[in-house]
């Protein structure tokens, strides 16, 4: 796998759905101490997930683009075989903007399912907010 650059005007990657492993992640999206530390906390949420069954997330945001200092990182986990009873709660606390996740991770993650007429998949984070070309990341992990 191998992601495609920055567009040199916007510092987006190009539309599309951008399959990496988590070693391209890390050198991609790693070169300054703030992007380390939401790294580290994507880490912590990744291992969570995995615990209980998780095999994707997709990434979103301004942490998937040549911005320098993100303020966190947006991220859709799949519900497909995941044991909900193992899942730590944190990650169905959406209440303040899910503040709680973005204390203990620095970024936000949403189940990939339908709530309340809000759909929530990889290519969007509210019902309110139109995405209009996909540029993110899919996880495998």
């Amino acid at each position: 796998m191998s992601l495609p650059p920055f567009d040199p005007e916007t510092g987006r990657l190009p539309p599309g759905i951008h399959e990496v492993t988590w070693e391209e992640v890390v050198d991609r999206f790693g070169w300054n101490r703030r992007r380390r530390e939401l790294l580290d906390g994507l880490t912590d949420a990744i291992a969570l997930l995995v615990n209980a069954g998780c095999s994707r997330i997709w990434l979103n945001g301004s942490f998937v683009t040549a911005k320098e200092e993100p303020g966190d990182f947006d991220a859709i986990w799949d519900m497909q075989d995941v044991d909900l009873d193992q899942l730590d709660e944190i990650f169905f606390n959406f209440e303040d903007g899910r503040r709680a996740q973005k204390e203990r991770f620095r970024g936000e993650f949403l189940p990939n399912v339908i709530e309340k007429g809000a759909v929530w998949t990889s290519s969007s984070f509210s019902s309110k907010r139109e995405i209009p070309a996909r540029r993110e990341l899919l996880l495998w992990i």
